[in-house]
């Protein structure tokens, strides 16, 4: 084991921090760094507060380049933009793609529903990678592949790790993203499955109010 030398200071010493077994996946080398955890949030306080080496933003609207902008202007990490796949597709998600890379994102991220042929029309205009979402085994990676996807996030439940080794079985050297799940356990799972990186879901600027307001009245009742 090496000995790591650590400063935390006084005002940042409660900072979030990514699980500590996320160090033990490979990590994926992109424009020359090498990432191994990614942040799936757009809370821009949780974004700035985080020890991850990347942000992956995403979230369950029709995405709009103001709110990539902000996320990108306040983080210190890259980040890998969402661009559409359900109720967004077709020529938006290709245009929004292109304009993410201008914005300074380091990936696209595509859902599921996309298309292969948009993830293809996607490739021909950005020079970023895309990163395409697996949700189900019965999904067709290697035509997601074939389309242009760069990386694979697997997003599958408690089913993740199992879609993970299937991939890694049919193509032992594609780039793997993956949700390691609530526990160490789930994560060792995920990366043991093959994983090449980890995307943690951190909690919520309204649970860790909680829990520091806790903490506020318990000193008082004392």
């Amino acid at each position: 084991m090496k000995n790591i030398p650590e400063y935390s200071g006084t005002l940042r010493s409660h900072l979030l921090t990514v699980p500590r077994c996320i160090s033990e996946c490979s990590g994926i080398r992109i424009f020359g760094r090498r990432i191994k955890s990614l942040v799936f949030s757009t809370d821009v306080a949780i974004i700035k507060n985080v020890n991850a080496d990347a942000i992956i933003a995403v979230y369950p609207f029709t995405p709009q380049p103001s709110i990539s902008q902000a996320i990108l202007n306040v983080s210190d990490l890259p980040v890998f933009v969402g661009v559409g796949g359900g109720t967004t597709n077709g020529e938006r998600s290709v245009r929004l793609a292109e304009y993410s890379e201008h914005q300074g994102a380091m990936g696209v991220v595509v859902n599921a529903p996309m298309s292969d042929d948009n993830i293809a029309k996607m490739k021909q205009v950005v020079d970023i990678p895309i990163v395409a979402t697996i949700v189900s085994e019965k999904m067709d990676v290697g035509a997601r592949l074939a389309a242009g996807a760069d990386i694979l996030n697997v997003s599958g439940a408690a089913k993740t790790p199992d879609i993970v080794a299937k991939i890694r079985e049919e193509f032992p050297d594609v780039a793997i993203i993956a949700t390691g799940g609530p526990t160490d356990e789930d994560i060792m799972r995920t990366i043991q499955a093959g994983a090449n990186a980890i995307t943690y879901t951190p909690p919520t600027t309204g649970q860790l109010f909680t829990q520091m307001m806790i903490r506020y009245r318990n000193n008082f009742a004392e």
